[in-house]
């Protein structure tokens, strides 16, 4: 545990260049030391982030060496920031020094049929923070070449999407249909020059004809017709005088090319549709291959950042824009460049299977706050910090990896902690009834908003007589090591005073349902005598109402449905994903909460007001954002006996 502690709060955030230096020679020297004792934690660690522990994880006598430098440096009063990079960074950096490229241009290209996840979020990030970081900038364009699924709603919650995580775009907001006229001009070029011919194969024939890496290709009837007749084709389909997917423009590049992509490609097809940006204007419309290196081209795009499912797709990316006629503005031409797309264990990223999940009813919306989508963290009381963190932490490579959830739950503790005001909330309320206490009193005391950020100031808590702890603090039959309140047993009531617990009062069907108790007034606020337990509460006579949804993973297998035979993902629903939870109690700060503020819970967790089903007049309704601790993450005692140890060793 102290290991991974470290490795994902102090070690990510020294090569994320987010730490000061001075604290680096102590944090490499107990990774060191933590490294040599719990070889078997360090490699947990590394799966977690989805690397390799030979590639990436860094072996004990490379860290001794750089705590060494580090600690040499900062006794000099000249300690470097240890700067994280990459190879996309380091290209870039190469063609800026080198006067390649005079400004660095990105853009982040979505299709407007579909909500984003958390994978479109690494994508924002890296675009539009690479630009903001080498003074560049990125465009936002939508991709909208299929009319028949985009929607007006996909486009709203895309724009709100990435203004959300911080992208900003200022006038640099573009579709690809901006450039239709561009993209058909070029197109009838290319069959000027003998580089596309009109097709009038079907669909099927054509896959047929193109064969596989096993059978090569064939050209179809139609590959040698003259330029001059395909020109006339390709004018009579943009007329609109043909029916759907009568012909289709294909170009001409090479038919017994090892990459399918390059066995002349479809470029146009005829679709009657009504164009959310263009209207009836236009009744053909290019693929994606051909209108995505185009539009780079126009937006002088520098560096053309995608994922590794298009790297076979970068020979057709390049000849598009080579063959552009007129020729680009732009010198040089752009660069495709392929990063690993981001795999998350316990939930799924596939457009297809997140579409089976809403469009079935195993979850309730896109915004349903198990999904991955951006909407579904935001409505679950992710902060974009959290997400921004998330995408830092796991890098950019060429190589896949399969990053385990709890990663991002911890971004979220992270970055929730350092922002959320403090409450105290009981989900599950036990009465408890102190009898000392005069019935008429009401002794307000004061407690911190944030301990570690006294600025916040402090928010009231009113101590009467009548209060409510959680069911799971008391215990008619305690256990050796459980320090809370039991019959005879005290306790402390955070921020408040201590109570022992005189009778004990149960239902019929033996329940607990109330505690007698007596306080100890010499123990305000933590005076008096030590007292090992502590528990959260809430007073009756300032009790807001809660109701608290506690979500949970989505799945219960890392790799949904890979133990299962048909490969069903479905099978692996974890069918106690949410719990929610009615009758909560929280404290006074909590009353007229805004929709999407995040609390920490004492005790508990965070939680974040839900923001669409807070009705005025009714509980207010709150989401559980994540546990204060990961829950299902468990060490073996072997591995915790070698971090302990090997914490010890430091120490001494």
């Amino acid at each position: 545990r102290v290991l991974w502690a470290l490795w994902g709060s102090r070690w990510a955030r020294i090569v994320g260049g987010g730490m000061r230096s001075a604290s680096l020679p102590a944090s490499l020297m107990l990774l060191a030391a933590l490294s040599r004792a719990a070889g078997g934690v360090a490699g947990r660690t590394a799966s977690r982030l989805g690397v390799r522990p030979t590639h990436h994880v860094l072996s004990v006598r490379m860290v001794a060496a750089a705590a060494g430098k580090a600690g040499k440096a900062g006794k000099a009063g000249k300690a470097e920031q240890v700067v994280a990079t990459n190879f996309v960074r380091n290209i870039i950096k190469d063609d800026l020094e080198s006067g390649k490229h005079r400004q660095l241009v990105t853009r982040f290209p979505p299709e407007p049929n579909g909500f984003l996840h958390i994978g479109h979020a690494k994508s924002i990030c890296l675009n539009f923070g690479l630009a903001e970081e080498f003074g560049g900038k990125a465009y936002m364009r939508l991709d909208d070449t299929n009319p028949l699924k985009e929607e007006q709603l996909y486009v709203d919650s895309i724009l709100g999407d990435v203004k959300w995580l911080g992208g900003e775009w200022e006038d640099r907001l573009t579709h690809a249909s901006d450039y239709f006229e561009q993209m058909y001009a070029c197109a009838e070029q290319l069959v000027q020059d003998g580089k596309a011919y009109v097709d009038s194969a079907s669909p099927e024939m054509i896959r047929e004809f193109r064969g596989n890496y096993a059978t090569p290709a064939r050209p179809t009837p139609d590959r040698m017709r003259p330029a001059a007749e395909s020109l006339d084709l390709l004018r009579r389909m943009r007329a609109g005088e043909f029916a759907d997917g009568q012909y289709v423009l294909r170009a001409m590049i090479d038919l017994g090319a090892a990459n399918m992509n390059l066995r002349d490609p479809v470029l146009y097809r005829v679709r009657h549709a009504t164009h959310p940006q263009t209207g009836d204007a236009w009744c053909i419309y290019p693929m994606y291959d051909y209108a995505h290196p185009i539009s780079d081209a126009l937006e002088a795009i520098t560096h053309s950042l995608c994922t590794l499912e298009f790297q076979d797709h970068r020979p057709l990316y390049d000849w598009v824009v080579q063959n552009m006629r007129p020729a680009p503005a732009c010198e040089p031409l752009p660069r495709q460049i392929e990063v690993s797309r981001l795999n998350i264990h316990y939930t799924v990223l596939s457009k297809r299977k997140l579409i089976r999940l809403v469009e079935e009813g195993h979850v309730g919306g896109w915004d349903d706050p198990r999904l991955p989508t951006i909407a579904g963290l935001r409505r679950r009381g992710y902060p974009p910090a959290a997400i921004r963190l998330f995408c830092e932490r796991t890098g950019i490579s060429k190589e896949d990896k399969n990053i385990d959830i709890s990663v991002l739950e911890d971004c979220a503790r992270e970055a929730l902690d350092e922002t959320s005001a403090r409450a105290m909330a009981v989900l599950r309320p036990l009465k408890v009834v102190v009898t000392n206490w005069p019935e008429d009193k009401v002794e307000l005391l004061e407690a911190p908003v944030h301990p570690k950020r006294p600025e916040a100031g402090v928010r009231t808590l009113s101590m009467s007589r009548v209060l409510y702890i959680e069911q799971d603090d008391f215990l008619l039959e305690p256990t050796p090591k459980f320090f809370r309140l039991s019959p005879g047993g005290e306790v402390r009531l955070r921020n408040a005073y201590a109570i022992k617990c005189d009778e004990v009062i149960t239902d019929e069907a033996g329940k607990v349902v109330e505690l007698r108790c007596t306080y100890d007034e010499s123990t305000k606020q933590g005076a008096g005598r030590k007292i090992k337990g502590i528990v959260h509460w809430v007073p009756e006579v300032a009790a807001v109402p809660l109701t608290v949804r506690l979500w949970d993973r989505l799945f219960t297998t890392p790799t949904p449905g890979a133990g299962d035979a048909e490969g069903n993902f479905l099978a692996d629903l974890n069918p106690s994903s949410v719990e929610e939870l009615v009758n909560c109690l929280g404290e006074a700060s909590l009353a007229g909460a805004a929709p999407g503020v995040q609390f920490q819970f004492e005790r508990l967790g965070y939680y974040a007001v839900d923001a669409l089903d807070c009705v005025p007049g009714s509980p207010l309704v709150l989401n559980r954002v994540v546990t204060l601790k990961d829950t299902w993450e468990k060490l073996s005692v072997t591995e915790l006996e070698a971090a302990n140890k090997a914490a010890r060793e430091l120490a001494e």
